[in-house]
């Protein structure tokens, strides 16, 4: 059976990535004859017709030429403009010596050297991934993404997100986000209080590049969305943690001194837990009277189990003090990269500029797919399929750590895709996770969520949107074995 790195293409398809992958690496070379349709079909137990097709569309475009009786040969001139590799100067006179190039002292900032979330980048062969934000095949609404990639691939349709944009979004899917997406919050914009961004990630860059320099004053949840804390740590020395409760941030006159204020409300990362609406209020009442700008990532705010999600900050916003920021490709695949942010229009039109200097925009072709999927009405219906498996995995989850790890502290969920917990005294998380992985689970450390890891090094976070409910029992036994076995080893 003819197999290749893309298995996933048809036939034909993996039989013209071969041979333009043979032809590029000079291991067919320039007027070389390739093997008869007959002898390649023979050799790869395929049908004759399947190597016919692939070799008439090789010759289509120019990697083969076809010769009357003789065959298929490799055109002489698909290589043509290629560089070739150039031989080693040699030196003339007195040779200097050699000096590389200290890329360390060069460097303004360490990013690799910042705390971030880790995952294994196999961890999809691992039989229990209780891991946060990644992607379920089982949930992917293939058959509806395909429709709509293949409908923004119509002429019209290209002509439409083909060209350089420059700065300007999809207007189709601006105009899906302010009339279909932003409602479900309470939010309503205009297209130009609006951005796209790559991902909620890419929106917390943006703001923090934009608006945030040495000495500007960020207070942050903590624990908290590593990332963030990162990306805003990059920009100013004065950021600080601020605590929060089982409602979330605390809000008090300790923030009041504050330039920016970050927070996730609708489900505190990496706790789950809910901002109530007196505290949303509060939180904007002290903002107005203390001239803060409040940095809202509402990034799961559409997976409530109650049924009755709490309007965002956003939504009560009526002096353009909020920055909202959102995503659209956590319901679906991370790997779509899609988010936005929601802010005044003086505010947009600069990050529109600045965004430009980045990327230019956000792929439209995405864009506009996207824009498609939520005008059918694909996106209301995955956001409740990926609810009720939220739900339903959710309880699962509670039940199994109940019985199995009673000595662990749930914290309760009322939505989203994951649960904070709070291991036994003397269990560290990090040798726990080590421990779990060899069983086959994986679990996320929770030291890294706060500010200082030294003394919180207690909690760790289990996911639960890429692992099959039907293995969730058997994966919180083994966690709980491995639990077990750490409680059992002598503290150093």
């Amino acid at each position: 059976m003819l197999r290749t790195a893309r298995e996933n293409l048809s036939l034909q398809g993996q039989i013209r990535e071969m041979l333009v992958s043979a032809i590029l690496d000079r291991h067919l070379e320039p007027d070389q004859a390739v093997p008869s349709s007959r002898v390649l079909a023979e050799h790869l137990g395929v049908g004759r017709i399947t190597v016919v097709l692939a070799y008439q569309q090789l010759a289509d475009e120019g990697y083969l030429v076809s010769k009357e009786r003789k065959g298929h040969f490799v055109s002489p001139t698909i290589l043509g403009e290629r560089v070739k590799k150039m031989p080693v100067p040699v030196p003339i006179g007195v040779a200097q010596p050699a000096v590389d190039v200290d890329w360390t002292s060069r460097f303004c900032q360490r990013p690799s050297a910042q705390r971030s979330i880790s995952k294994p980048s196999n961890w999809q062969t691992y039989p229990y991934p209780f891991l946060y934000g990644q992607f379920d095949e089982s949930l992917f609404p293939t058959s509806a993404w395909r429709e709509c990639c293949l409908k923004a691939l119509s002429v019209l349709d290209i002509r439409a997100w083909a060209p350089d944009q420059i700065s300007r979004d999809d207007e189709s899917l601006v105009h899906q986000i302010c009339t279909r997406v932003l409602p479900r919050r309470g939010v309503w914009a205009t297209p130009d209080e609006l951005i796209v961004t790559v991902g909620a990630q890419h929106a917390l860059y943006m703001v923090a590049d934009l608006l945030m320099s040495s000495g500007t004053r960020v207070a942050i949840e903590d624990p908290g969305y590593p990332d963030a804390r990162n990306i805003f740590s990059n920009r100013t020395d004065s950021l600080t943690p601020a605590p929060i409760d089982q409602y979330g941030l605390v809000v008090g006159d300790h923030l009041r001194n504050f330039d920016y204020i970050y927070t996730t409300p609708s489900h505190q990362c990496p706790t789950g837990v809910t901002m109530p609406l007196s505290r949303r209020e509060q939180l904007l009442q002290l903002a107005n009277e203390s001239n803060v700008v409040i940095i809202e990532d509402d990034f799961e705010s559409e997976n409530n189990f109650e049924g009755h999600p709490i309007p965002a900050l956003k939504s009560l916003d009526q002096h353009n003090r909020v920055i909202y920021v959102g995503s659209l490709s956590k319901s679906m695949a991370p790997g779509l990269r899609i988010g936005y942010i929601v802010a005044a229009k003086e505010l947009i039109a600069e990050l529109r500029a600045l965004r430009r200097l980045m990327i230019r925009h956000p792929s439209t072709f995405i864009q506009r797919s996207l824009s498609l999927f939520i005008s059918l009405g694909h996106n209301d219906a995955q956001l409740k399929r990926l609810g009720d498996a939220q739900k339903e995995r959710s309880a699962l989850i509670m039940d199994a750590l109940a019985r199995y790890a009673p000595q662990c502290r749930v914290t309760p969920m009322t939505g989203g895709g994951s649960c904070w917990v709070k291991l036994p005294d003397g269990v560290s998380a990090l040798a726990l996770a080590e421990h779990a992985k060899s069983r086959g689970v994986l679990i996320e450390p929770g030291d890294v969520f706060f500010n200082q890891s030294a003394g919180n090094g207690h909690f760790v976070r289990l996911g639960f949107q890429s692992i099959s409910a039907s293995v969730i029992d058997a994966g919180v036994a083994q966690f709980a074995q491995a639990l077990g076995d750490m409680q059992k080893r002598p503290s150093d």
